[in-house]
């Protein structure tokens, strides 16, 4: 009876051996998972997202951006960086409302992954590239940095109408992102201390003209400050594409900033304002722009969480040798 039950176990571990292994399987993430696989990884993440940024700091907002993106929608498997094909039916999420004429970043990953390649062929996938890309650009932008888990896989597919239904809009209530990062199984205070990657970049006039155009009180019926007002009233003259920093006093530098200026009444987007508008969050706000320390900590951990999304069970997936389609 015990050696049957010996056999059962060897049996079963067998089996879960052999199903790990599996081309497009996904496995559980882990720290060290690179380690014999390619060691070089992450000094060549580093070293061409560092190079991206010297070129063009907003390069690492714009990268934060894409992995909020690309996780949000399917989980972390970089769909986001499919192009569409009319050979194959693909309708991408590039072409998602959200993303159409916001994102940008690719030319970078693309960059970092060719690099990843050279030292490893057809061994990483673009969705750690992409993951890891994101911690490097917050620590480049003197943020905090973490221990990023690895392991993901790429999908082949992608969807636009999911990217059009999950990801939340600038013009989105506090009940809205709450829900929204609670159905992901993110907390409020996740949704909070990730609201602040709007310490850097930048958004168009197209996204808060409403607030611009408010006077003393912006569309939603929020409070902004006039003088911010009259500001954003300025930017917009150049047009929907004409762009505002989304924190005005260090757009391009990683610290608490952004949550200062909610404080001031100065959110650029109405979905920012809302964080500290009177409702649920407002403590928590005024925690990390008094303690810039305590938000760099809460924002890595749910830097984790959220990259720990996983895409759902029987998308096909594979290590893509190219960001940009399937193998």
């Amino acid at each position: 009876m015990a050696s049957s039950r010996v056999l059962l176990a060897l049996s079963l571990a067998l089996l879960t051996l052999t199903v790990a292994s599996l081309p497009g399987t996904p496995t559980a993430l882990s720290t060290s998972y690179y380690n014999k696989r390619c060691a070089s990884l992450q000094p060549a993440v580093r070293s061409a997202m560092a190079r991206a940024v010297a070129s063009d700091p907003t390069t690492a907002a714009a990268v934060l951006r894409l992995f909020f993106h690309d996780c949000f929608v399917n989980g972390c498997d970089a769909s986001v960086l499919l192009d569409d094909d009319t050979t194959t039916n693909l309708i991408g999420e590039k072409s998602a409302f959200p993303n159409a004429n916001s994102l940008r970043g690719y030319e970078a990953i693309d960059a970092i992954k060719s690099a990843v390649e050279s030292a490893c062929p057809a061994t990483v996938s673009c969705a750690d590239v992409l993951a890891l890309a994101a911690r490097d650009a917050v620590s480049l932008l003197g943020g905090p940095s973490w221990n990023v888990r690895l392991g993901r896989l790429d999908a082949r597919i992608a969807s636009r109408d999911a990217a059009n239904a999950n990801l939340p809009g600038p013009g989105s209530s506090l009940s809205s992102l709450l829900d929204a990062f609670q159905r992901k199984g993110l907390s409020a205070r996740d949704m909070t201390a990730l609201s602040g990657a709007h310490t850097v970049g930048r958004a168009r006039c197209a996204t808060f003209r409403g607030r611009a155009g408010g006077g003393a009180n912006g569309s939603g019926g929020e409070v902004i400050n006039a003088t911010y007002a009259a500001e954003l009233r300025g930017a917009c003259g150049g047009g929907d594409g004409a762009v505002a920093p989304l924190d005005v006093a260090t757009p391009d530098a990683f610290d608490n900033g952004y949550f200062r200026a909610l404080m001031e009444r100065r959110g650029l987007l109405h979905s920012d304002q809302e964080l500290f508008n009177g409702g649920s969050q407002d403590a928590l706000v005024r925690k990390y722009a008094r303690d810039g320390a305590a938000f760099a900590g809460d924002f890595a951990k749910a830097m984790v969480r959220m990259g720990n999304l996983a895409p759902a069970p029987g998308t096909p997936l594979e290590v893509r040798k190219y960001c940009r389609r399937p193998n």
